[in-house]
């Protein structure tokens, strides 16, 4: 069984930082693809970032709306995953939920709230 647990999120003024992360445990690998997504209200969960390891090459993918903004990392020797997000937007306020996909099935954390102030 594979768990998420995150940490991070809260309160912020736009333009401000936070910085959120993901540790995973259970049967995992580093080739496992770890993102966050995110779902604000009234609207579908949406991918933010995303993270996957090939031997010594990390591949990454980001929406188009934090390219730039935001940086998606990942220490496979923790399995931990981290979101650093930078310049941040109203817009930017949602749920953000850690993801692993293993053996083509999708685990979620629990969300952590991210709200950015105008």
């Amino acid at each position: 069984q594979v768990q998420l647990v995150e940490s991070g999120g809260g309160l912020v003024q736009a333009g401000g930082s936070l910085r959120l992360s993901c540790a995973a445990s259970g049967s995992i690998f580093s080739s496992n693809a770890m993102g966050w997504y995110r779902q604000a209200p009234g609207k579908q969960r949406e991918m933010v970032a995303s993270i996957r390891s090939g031997g010594r090459v990390n591949y990454v993918e980001y929406a188009d709306s934090v390219l730039g903004r935001f940086t998606i990392s990942r220490d496979n020797a923790k399995n931990t995953v981290n979101l650093q997000m930078n310049s941040l937007k109203p817009e930017d306020t949602a749920i953000y939920y850690c993801n692993i996909r293993v053996w083509d099935t999708d685990y979620w954390g629990q969300g952590t709230q991210v709200t950015v102030s105008a």
